[in-house]
């Protein structure tokens, strides 16, 4: 059993972590489930897992913890599917119905055309976790073939050193919201830099054409 992560002091809603746990049950088991936590040192959760509120209590450590317990037991790659999983049901469970993103759903946003629900949505997305959450998060346009969607205070990596990025849970909730607002279509999403290696943020390139 690994050791309770240091608290980083910065926050996710408890009902995140609770998607979250839920998700790992679903996809592993309830003993797949506890041997995870047992690994990142989230013991406590095993018969006190977090309350359905979107009151911030769910360390920013704990996801971190949790992406290095996934890696730990399944490998870069494995961990990598698992983390893109979750990250897709936190934003399927947790994310599509709150408040910059309700609007999305409006006959006005459904029939503009697709570059313009990514101008509008993806920022969007953004200011769901900055308003939710102590994630700071923003979007840039260089005018490229992708945007930018870029993490200053990210809990993928949070107290890690890591050798290759590891943000995705993050990929897999912008994946997820980009198939949302499109209506269905699949954009791909890679992460450029990562505060685990050493860089100042986590910035993801998010392609503005869909695949296929």
């Amino acid at each position: 059993m690994a050791n309770t992560p240091e608290p980083s002091g910065y926050y996710y809603p408890n009902r995140f972590g609770l998607i979250l746990f839920d998700a790992l049950e679903e996809i592993m088991g309830r003993n797949g489930l506890n041997a995870i936590l047992n690994m990142a040192g989230l013991a406590q959760f095993i018969d006190n897992p977090p309350v359905d509120v979107m009151d911030k209590g769910f360390d920013f450590a704990y996801i971190s913890a949790l992406n290095k317990a996934l890696e730990e037991m399944y490998g870069p790659r494995g961990g990598r599917g698992l983390q893109l999983r979750l990250g897709r049901v936190l934003f399927a469970q947790g994310l599509a119905n709150f408040g910059a993103l309700v609007g999305a759903s409006d006959l006005a946003f459904k029939v503009l055309p697709l570059q313009a629900k990514l101008k509008a949505g993806l920022p969007a997305v953004a200011k769901v976790f900055d308003s939710l959450s102590d994630q700071t998060s923003y979007v840039k346009d260089p005018g490229s073939d992708h945007f930018h969607y870029i993490i200053d205070r990210c809990s993928m990596c949070w107290g890690r050193q890591v050798e290759r990025p590891g943000g995705f849970i993050a990929a897999g909730i912008i994946e997820e919201a980009l198939r949302w607002l499109s209506g269905g279509r699949t954009f791909r999403v890679d992460q450029l830099t990562c505060m685990g290696m050493g860089a100042e943020n986590c910035t993801f390139a998010v392609y503005k054409e869909p695949i296929g």
